[in-house]
């Protein structure tokens, strides 16, 4: 196999052409199977665009030896202090004592790629953080020191400029929505400080969730990246970037053929957000959101799991001023079809600010369309707040149901439980034991605002609404529960 290139061997390719016959496929799924001759041709084009990010930062270092710890009365006790004591005295060669505080020069390798001719150059914000000098190494043998223009910690990107003498060789973005699993992609980075190295695979999934940060969205792909190659671009065979190589899946930190992209979509508006104003401004509308689960989706029937649960409304905020309230599904969001929760919060942060977009809601089993302008998200922005409750409940005697002990809210149990005044619907007193309360985090001292999203203001209310939901045939009871401080969230109970 040449380098560059990934094919079957003769036996399977004579085992791909034999499955064709068998199954039906015909020749072009074996062709499929076969994969690219060369990226050669390719590799040429964009390799010169490709760079190897070098940093270097300045941290102290203690040249301090710290003192055993010994037991008290050990014999060695004496000998230890006088050695550790005469030991840190003692000059080091450069005229302070050993105890004395230095630096020391730190450096680190990355990958990045020119953008634009005149010098704006992508990367990962993890290559570049904290550096205190920062260098773009050429194909050709150049360096260019580089300055940071912007950086987004929330998806790792980072934007650069250096000052060429003459334009650079720079490469376009492609549409990484239009990738599939399947298609063949290469990646050219710095991997251990190597320089440019090219390799070939395909797009193993998309639409990746590593838990890495609020928006994760990423390429995955089997072509080789490891330590060094962060930074660098994923292309596709038409030479396009449709990624930026972020992160591995290793135990030992060398590729194992689990690889992740920032995809070239979500990079694109915050790489041109950080040229215009060397900062992200997102989109935010001020709801708390938490996912659709199906126990969740039955006891709100909407069928099937989707959307987004808006679970808590900023006060003030554009989703309260558009009047979308807690227990609404969003669907829809300016006309982006929401599938999951985690749909939501991206396409929020991608529009832009001060838009006036439509958002579709189901609620209480109808489907509703509201008008929302966006804002931008404060940068110490919780997204938290209350929904809307009913006033205070007087006293009313503890009960239980669904395996819970439920007690009116009165000023004693908001003290015990230091409640705060904004909190009010029926307070939890006690939880039994391997029910399916407790296994949804139910737990003394958390308040119950709704039952099958109506208000409750006492223990018979929650018996009302239970056996309500029972004649309608529901097999769950949303709650909307509440913690001391107004955090709210949904829980389905199962009725049964």
């Amino acid at each position: 196999m040449s380098a560059g290139s990934r094919f079957l061997s003769a036996p399977a390719l004579a085992l791909a052409l034999a499955l064709s016959a068998a199954t039906g496929f015909g020749p072009a799924f074996a062709a499929a199977t076969k994969g690219p001759d060369t990226v050669a041709d390719t590799a040429a084009v964009v390799m010169d665009a490709v760079v190897n990010i070098s940093t270097s930062q300045n941290v102290a270092a203690s040249r301090s030896v710290p003192t055993p710890q010994l037991p008290p009365g050990s014999p060695f006790e004496d000998f230890f202090d006088d050695f550790f004591k005469r030991r840190q005295q003692q000059p080091d060669g450069d005229g302070d004592n050993g105890n004395s505080q230095r630096s020391r020069r730190v450096s680190s390798l990355g990958s990045g790629f020119v953008i634009d001719p005149t010098g704006l150059i992508v990367t990962n914000n993890h290559v570049i953080a904290d550096a205190d000098e920062i260098y773009a190494n050429f194909n050709d043998g150049s360096k260019l020191k580089a300055e940071l223009v912007g950086r987004d910690t929330k998806t790792d990107l980072a934007l650069l400029r250096v000052k060429p003498e003459k334009p650079l060789t720079a490469v376009k973005f492609g549409d990484s929505s239009k990738l599939r699993v399947g298609d063949w992609v290469m990646a050219i980075g710095n991997p251990f400080g190597l320089g440019g190295t090219l390799t070939v695979g395909v797009v193993s999934a998309r639409n990746r969730n590593i838990n890495s940060g609020p928006y994760d969205n990423f390429i995955q792909t089997d072509a080789a990246i490891n330590r060094g190659n962060s930074g660098g671009p994923l292309f596709n065979m038409d030479g396009e970037v449709i990624g930026i190589n972020t992160a591995i899946i290793s135990p030992s930190g060398g590729s194992i053929g689990i690889g992740f992209a920032v995809p070239s979509d979500t990079a694109k508006p915050i790489l041109a957000q950080l040229q215009e104003f060397k900062e992200v401004r997102r989109g935010w509308i001020g709801v708390r959101i938490q996912t659709v689960t199906d126990e969740i989706a039955e006891s709100l029937g909407l069928g099937k799991a989707r959307g987004a649960l808006v679970g808590g409304v900023s006060d003030g905020g554009p989703a309260a001023k558009a009047e979308i309230k807690a227990g609404d599904v969003v669907v829809k969001f300016d006309g982006k079809d929401v599938k999951e929760m985690r749909d939501l919060p991206r396409v929020v942060a991608d529009t832009p600010v001060g838009k006036e977009v439509e958002v579709v809601v189901i609620r209480k089993g109808k489907e509703e369309t509201l008008k929302i302008t966006i804002a931008r998200m404060p940068e110490d922005e919780k997204q938290a707040a209350a929904a809307d409750t009913p006033s205070p409940a007087p006293k009313a005697a503890a009960q239980r149901l669904l395996g819970v002990e439920f007690s009116g809210l009165t000023d004693d149990l908001r003290k015990r439980f230091k409640i705060k005044d904004g909190v009010t619907g029926v307070v939890i007193l006690n939880v039994e034991r391997n029910s399916a309360a407790a296994d949804k985090g139910l737990k003394a001292g958390q308040v119950v605002v709704e039952v099958g999203q109506e208000p409750v203001s006492s223990p018979s209310d929650v018996q009302k609404r239970i056996e309500a939901l029972k004649k309608d045939g529901r097999s769950q009871a949303l709650l909307l529960v509440s913690d001391a401080d107004g955090q709210n969230r949904y829980v389905a109970i199962p009725l049964n």
